[in-house]
């Protein structure tokens, strides 16, 4: 427990702080935007298991087919990133495949390739560990950005149809995984032309537990790129607070275009399905 208290402390404090604004309505999904359709063909779910020299071991994630799949042509690859409690199954209650595939299904959405790997990047990788807030599990999540260029982006490339260039390759996450996003794809944004966090973690900027994974300053896309960068939060998230408005804040003051939006909802599925409707459907256009 002693470990927590200056996390917890942190999230009473943020709540002080949140700001409360309205969702505009050019986020606001089309009703029905995550019910399964008759009328709908959608994507197939596979498991794959990869070797990872970053961790030692093999790991395991899931891979999202679009309908119809086929090695004659290529596809986009979006990689679909977990929260810190959850494992490479958590974004299954999103219902993925049913967002996607009822975008792809009305011409909203490109045909693409969903991997939704393990982000905890460790030898013991399972979901909910004893110190889950020590910053000892955060650097785990932080160490996912070797295990994705060194061993999971190869496998993918190895055995699916993906089509290559970062205009092909998108990053996206909730929570912890949003904070992997951001993480991912600003520190490589020649691989990365997309990048999605939803109700993205404490961490990717300096604050009392952590030093950062950026300063402040360098917190913005390097010169010469330019990526979709979206970021939405919840107006009633209690676990990661005023972060995501920081966050765009920030990526504004540091000259970076980026969608942020509020929606309602707190830290749950609620926002998170939210947010991937409206990245999917702005990613590979």
């Amino acid at each position: 427990m002693k470990h927590m208290l200056p996390f917890l402390f942190l999230l009473i404090s943020m709540l002080l702080v949140t700001p409360c604004l309205a969702e505009s309505d050019a986020y606001t999904p089309e009703a029905g935007y995550d019910v399964r359709r008759d009328d709908v063909t959608y994507g197939k779910l596979t498991y794959a298991t990869y070797d990872s020299a970053t961790t030692g071991r093999q790991r395991k994630c899931w891979v999202l087919l679009p309908a119809d799949y086929t090695e004659e042509k290529t596809y986009p690859v979006l990689y679909l990133l977990h929260g810190i409690g959850g494992d490479h199954s958590e974004w299954l209650g999103g219902k993925p495949d049913v967002v996607i595939g009822n975008l792809t299904a009305s011409g909203q959405a490109k045909d693409m390739i969903v991997v939704i790997p393990n982000v905890r990047a460790r030898a013991n990788d399972a979901g909910n560990p004893s110190d889950i807030y020590s910053p000892a599990h955060f650097a785990a999540f932080d160490n996912f950005i070797n295990d994705l260029r060194d061993d999971l982006m190869p496998y993918i490339a190895e055995h699916y149809s993906i089509a290559a260039g970062r205009e092909n390759t998108a990053v996206a996450g909730l929570s912890m995984g949003g904070r992997e996003a951001l993480y991912i794809g600003l520190t490589m944004p020649e691989t990365f032309g997309y990048v999605g966090a939803f109700c993205p973690a404490p961490g990717v900027l300096p604050y009392n537990v952590e030093k950062g994974l950026f300063p402040t300053e360098e917190f913005k896309l390097a010169d010469g790129y330019e990526s979709l960068i979206l970021i939405n939060a919840g107006k009633t998230d209690g676990v990661v607070g005023a972060w995501p408005s920081t966050y765009a804040s920030t990526l504004e003051k540091n000259g970076t275009k980026h969608i942020f939006y509020v929606t309602e909802g707190g830290h749950d599925f609620t926002v998170w399905k939210h947010g991937l409707y409206n990245f999917a459907k702005r990613i590979f256009q």
